[in-house]
């Protein structure tokens, strides 16, 4: 696979520190390493660069440094790092990775004056001594509840992308109150992003336990397939299986401020989705996971994604040689919600990623733009105020790909056609916010038009689809194959879409205060 990553910048807490101890030198012929160029690099890029971390060389030394300076004078000056692909205007966000222009002008001075070291008794600690990310440690303290991947996964040295899942008892007895999930995988250089759910069905394991491999393969006719499916068999959205969040290369995990919390259930198991990517070595990866619960019930937020499932429902079908082939997708909020942040995903192909809120009254906001979509870089943007959006507000989400021999990352050489899938090489793209409703009793009214949404779109797809009369159940091809012929004309396929949109409606307006 084509890394991208040259190197990454990253903040870390002791990066204020460092920088106040630089003092900013009178002339360029002044500009030393131990003075002024160690306290922007160990405050900055040592997180990801140190042995084990995900960069592809340490920088915890002068000669470490010395030995790169050139290109790190380069990609500063370019503001290819620090890696912060957000766009600015679009949201402001706390931690932005961005170097000041004193700082990008100290490197360059200090590499055009031949990379001095001065009096290294003057240059500060290397952070990998001090710093929590850097040791075997948990960021926000030791958490509520770790759990571990049960049998080690072996990661070989070479070969596709692997994506595997991983069912953990989690053992709750009583329903708790979720404020952060830090991450630790043991496979660094290979481990790109994990996602959680939760499963309280017991599905999940199952599944495991029939999987000769530690863990079990792609959801492919797992508890989450399954979801979208139970519109025909119960008006109830509430899914038995949920969304806990994610984790990327550079970061630590999740966390809300307080007062904020993700509900999850009693008996629940934990699974997890993580994406490897062989490095050259042979790795085993068997992750921890640190629970940080609140003690009482926090204002409950959730996830709102355009296209819904990470677009399977948008019909993604990329022809081989186009550059510029646009998903769109938009929501109009039924209550007033505030959100705490936003993030993205796509694959290879990705292009340009942008998200902006419509008002009421015509005002736009926006909210999160990507111009420049990195694969390899998937933040969880949050913002540095809550972010008030009104009811009646419209999302928007555009969503460029490129699948052209013009985008280095496009996986295919030549470019060939490529459709939605979970697969690195396939397609699939989402931007979405976590957001609360201000009114914490229209909680149940945002989840269910949000749920809404993605049983319509299951719905239009199937349908639609060349084996729509095998998609959905007997009992629905029955009562609506008026002439029999065990085939779904164009007037059948809108009666039952017709009639399952009636029965949505119905199942919302009788649990909840109003319609949206």
């Amino acid at each position: 696979m084509r890394r991208r990553v040259l190197f990454s910048v990253l903040l870390i807490p002791v990066a204020g520190s460092l920088l106040e101890a630089r003092r900013v030198p009178a002339a360029a012929d002044q500009v030393n390493f131990s003075e002024h160029i160690a306290p922007i690099i160990f405050g900055n890029c040592t997180v990801c660069h140190h042995p084990g971390a995900a960069a592809p060389f340490p920088l915890l030394s002068y000669r470490d440094v010395f030995k790169r300076g050139r290109l790190i004078e380069e990609v500063t000056r370019t503001r290819y790092m620090p890696p912060w692909p957000a766009a600015q205007g679009w949201g402001e966000f706390q931690g932005e990775r961005r170097l000041g222009g004193e700082e990008i002008d100290l490197i360059r001075q200090w590499v055009e004056g031949g990379m001095p070291q001065g009096d290294p008794a003057l240059q500060p600690v290397a952070p990998q001594s001090v710093a929590p990310q850097f040791r075997d440690t948990w960021k926000w303290g030791e958490p509520d509840l770790v759990v571990t991947i049960e049998e080690p996964y072996a990661v070989p040295p070479d070969g596709p992308d692997i994506y595997r899942n991983f069912a953990i008892d989690l053992g709750l007895s009583a329903d708790r109150w979720l404020q952060a999930m830090a991450f630790h995988p043991t496979a660094k250089s290979a481990a790109h992003h994990a996602l959680f759910f939760f499963d309280a069905t017991g599905a999940s394991r199952q599944i495991q336990s029939e999987d000769p491999e530690p863990g079990f393969a792609l959801m492919r006719g797992g508890v989450f397939a399954r979801q979208p499916a139970r519109v025909f068999a119960r008006t109830s959205v509430r899914a038995p299986a949920g969304w806990l969040g994610s984790w990327a290369v550079g970061r630590e995990g999740w966390k809300v401020p307080n007062g904020f919390a993700r509900h999850l259930s009693a008996g629940s198991d934990l699974v997890v989705q993580l994406h490897l990517h062989p490095s050259g070595k042979s790795e085993m990866e068997r992750a921890r996971v640190g629970f940080y619960f609140a003690e009482k019930p926090g204002r409950e937020f959730t996830r709102l994604s355009l296209p819904v499932m990470f677009g399977r429902f948008a019909g993604i079908d990329i022809p081989g040689g186009v550059s510029d082939y646009v998903v769109e997708d938009s929501f109009v909020l039924p209550v007033d919600v505030e959100v705490l942040s936003a993030s993205a995903h796509a694959h290879y192909l990705g292009k340009e990623m942008k998200m902006k809120a419509t008002l009421p009254d015509g005002e736009e906001k926006g909210l999160l733009w990507l111009p420049d979509w990195d694969f390899s870089w998937q933040e969880q943007y949050q913002y540095k105020e809550l972010l008030f959006l009104p009811r009646g507000t419209r999302i928007d989400v555009s969503i460029s790909y490129d699948n052209s021999t013009g985008n280095p990352h496009n996986p295919s050489h030549p470019p060939k056609r490529v459709t939605w899938g979970m697969a690195s090489t396939d397609e699939m793209g989402r931007m979405s916010l976590w957001v609360v409703p201000v009114i914490d009793s229209e909680a149940e009214v945002l989840q269910r038009v949000r749920w809404r949404a993605v049983q319509r779109a299951w719905v239009t797809q199937s349908l639609e689809s060349p084996d729509a009369w095998e998609s959905i159940p007997r009992r629905i091809r029955e009562r609506f194959d008026a002439d029999g012929d065990e085939r779904l004309s164009d007037m059948e396929k809108e009666a039952i879409r017709k009639h399952l949109d009636d029965r949505l409606t119905r199942a919302y307006r009788s649990r909840s205060r109003e319609s949206p």
